[in-house]
């Protein structure tokens, strides 16, 4: 049987029965859950102190409204950078690699973001579209871009996150076949591969935390433009 770089992307299946959902809910069971004593353990109180400075920094910018928003975009947070993380590990499946998935997490919170502001402010979000001073006869091509632009931005958000994640493990794939092709015939260059794949596989895990934040940042971003 042969198979291709792009296999490991596509959902294992166990009894006919897809197993992405099992790996969805993985990094879940991983966090640790505050005990009842008084005094948590370290790892508790790392995740706590984690939790609380990520939140603190996505609300600053946000008005007291925006701020209902915290337990949503925190454990967003958190689910995005585990499920990265734990993709990183050998002979196992990332579902932030799948379009599909990206974009049933893009397309609803970005429609949410959306539909507050034309709840709670419909003029300033539709002033969004027509920035103030236009030449009038720019008014048609400047709303269709700016609408155009406002509709693209949950694409973005899935496809971002997608091609970073993606285009990080092809290369990890390539380099290490790469390293074990080359162990048998040119030794010395099967270990230059191999210091290349460790700065990778460290570079990688840099993108997997930066492409979790950047995912909720923005979104933070289009909520501010709404609240």
């Amino acid at each position: 049987m042969i198979l291709s770089f792009f296999d490991q992307f596509s959902s294992p299946y166990l009894l006919g029965i897809p197993l992405i959902l099992p790996s969805m809910l993985l990094p879940a069971l991983l966090l640790p859950t505050p005990n009842n004593r008084w005094i948590p353990n370290r790892l508790t109180t790392i995740q706590l102190w984690f939790t609380n400075t990520f939140t603190k920094q996505l609300m600053t910018p946000l008005n007291k409204p925006g701020h209902k928003w915290a337990i949503i975009l925190s454990s967003l947070m958190a689910f995005l950078l585990m499920t990265n993380l734990l993709g990183l590990l050998p002979y196992t499946f990332t579902p932030t690699t799948q379009l599909s998935m990206n974009m049933a997490l893009a397309l609803p919170l970005w429609l949410a973001t959306m539909l507050t502001g034309l709840r709670n402010q419909p003029t300033m979000s539709l002033g969004h579209l027509l920035p103030e001073g236009t030449p009038t006869p720019l008014i048609p091509a400047l709303i269709m871009i700016e609408t155009i632009s406002l509709f693209i931005r949950p694409l973005a958000l899935g496809v971002r996150l997608t091609a970073n994640l993606t285009a990080g493990h092809l290369l990890i794939q390539l380099i290490s076949t790469a390293t074990i092709t080359l162990l048998p015939i040119l030794p010395i260059i099967s270990i230059l591969t191999m210091t290349i794949l460790l700065l990778l596989t460290i570079l990688e895990v840099a993108v997997a935390m930066i492409q979790a934040y950047v995912f909720v940042l923005l979104l933070s971003l289009y909520l501010q433009e709404n609240i």
